[in-house]
């Protein structure tokens, strides 16, 4: 099947796409035999390698429906970016549902804890979305980055130090460094101070496991639990910034300025403000540790481009967009189809549920030369659709990017012989969109 640009004709009614099946694995061992090649090969929660058959659905079924998920999964570049660039026809609206409905008892733990929490900007659409991004976007700046980038500094360099006074001379780059960086900057962003780092951690994963999980029922319940928990934090952080600001004694938080925008004429709820923080406290350091992780395991991986960053750390930015291209932190996202449509010929029902890999387009043919090379010097990197594309595209990606930066030059500056641990090893957390390692073991010379 030759991929097609996306149209939203009409076309004839199909059936609405299925819903998420109660239970995911077992669904697949009963389709799988009468599925073409197991759905070639394609496991939407396993990431420990899903790169060969993303390869095959690019070549053999680039639009291909699962009846595991209830989804259309699209895996060629040029479809994927056309989808991201038409919100008319692929809504965003299910972007942050659950994959897996939630339980009786989960749903009565959030109802009863008062959870309404909803997307921050990714699952909203115009005007919504509109009026929302225009806000946000404005404390999104230079300016504030650069204020951080002492902070990160310093921080980057404690957490190497304590790494690096292990006695064995051994570490996991994924817990000793990763981790903390990008949560103190976000909850400092936020407001927050350094101690709650393990307890924001703690709401994180609840949300990536509620969200992009496959748990039954009872295993969905402390996580519940841990929403209300979050959610509840996240209203805290709005009310105490308007009592700041009554009293005069706000600081220069982000959630402090969206208040002040709000107060100033600013279209944007307390509400909003909240949902916001909810997006933010798990996507402005989630996906930012995965990248510093993979960033690492990377370059580690392949220790002729390490050294080529050792030799001359100008280059480090074309290896972050390598690394955003050839092992993203996010390699699926959803849409929703508003009208009968199709994707490469494929007919797209009204209703239907839609799973982009862009970790596929990121290793599309047609696109990427040698694809499956990791280069840090590849010309065309940066045009990657890891951070998404359109209207949607990723807010935060200057602050992922200038923490990742950091870290590597500080790692270079600090232990230029560091070496990665058996990486063939090396093992990725099921979900159906974020695909990060649950650890990174690295060893150096001691005293070297």
């Amino acid at each position: 099947m030759n991929a097609q640009p996306v149209t939203a004709q009409p076309v004839a009614a199909q059936p609405a796409a299925g819903q998420c099946p109660v239970d995911h694995r077992a669904l697949a061992a009963a389709t799988a035999a009468s599925s073409p090649a197991g759905h070639h090969g394609y496991s939407p929660f396993d990431m420990n390698d899903p790169f060969p058959a993303y390869a095959e659905l690019r070549e053999e079924e680039p639009v291909m429906f699962d009846e595991r998920i209830g989804y259309y999964v699209v895996s060629r570049y040029a479809d994927i970016k056309a989808v991201f660039d038409n919100w008319v026809v692929f809504s965003s609206e299910n972007a942050q549902a659950p994959v897996r409905p939630r339980g009786a008892a989960a749903t009565k733990i959030m109802a009863d804890g008062g959870f309404t929490a909803y997307s921050g900007l990714s699952a909203r659409v115009p005007p919504e979305h509109t009026r929302m991004r225009t806000i946000v976007q404005q404390e999104f700046s230079p300016r504030r980055y650069k204020a951080l980038e002492p902070t990160i500094r310093e921080n980057t360099a404690r957490l190497l130090a304590q790494m690096l006074a292990h006695p064995d001379a051994r570490g996991d780059f994924l817990k000793d460094v990763a981790v903390d960086i990008p949560t103190i900057t976000i909850l400092g962003l936020l407001g927050v101070g350094p101690e709650m780092v393990p307890t924001y951690k703690k709401w994180s994963d609840s949300r990536a496991a509620m969200t992009w999980g496959d748990l039954d029922d009872e295993e969905q319940i402390p996580h519940a639990h841990n929403l209300v928990d979050y959610w509840t934090e996240c209203r805290r952080l709005v009310s105490a910034a308007h009592e700041a600001i009554d009293a005069g004694t706000a600081g220069t938080d982000l959630v402090a300025d969206l208040v002040r925008a709000q107060l100033a004429g600013g279209e944007i709820s307390d509400h909003e403000i909240a949902s916001v923080c909810y997006s933010l406290l798990f996507a402005g350091h989630e996906t930012t540790t995965t990248l510093i992780s993979n960033t690492i395991r990377m370059l580690l991986s392949h220790p002729d481009e390490w050294q080529k960053l050792v030799d001359d750390p100008k280059r480090i930015a074309g290896a972050i967009d390598e690394t955003l291209r050839y092992s993203p932190s996010i390699v699926g996202w959803r849409r929703k189809a508003l009208v009968d449509t199709e994707i490469a010929g494929t007919p797209i029902p009204k209703g239907s549920n839609i799973l982009l890999l862009m970790g596929a387009a990121n290793r599309d043919p047609s696109v990427f030369e040698d694809p499956e090379v990791f280069d840090i010097d590849r010309a065309n990197a940066r045009t990657h659709l890891s951070f998404g594309f359109g209207i949607h595209y990723c807010l935060g990606n200057m602050l992922a990017k200038l923490q990742d930066k950091i870290v590597v030059e500080e790692t270079i500056r600090a232990v230029p012989g560091l070496r990665i641990v058996d990486p063939e090893a090396i093992v990725f957390g099921d979900n159906l969109s974020f695909r990060a390692p649950t650890s990174v073991p690295v060893t150096w010379k001691a005293n070297a």
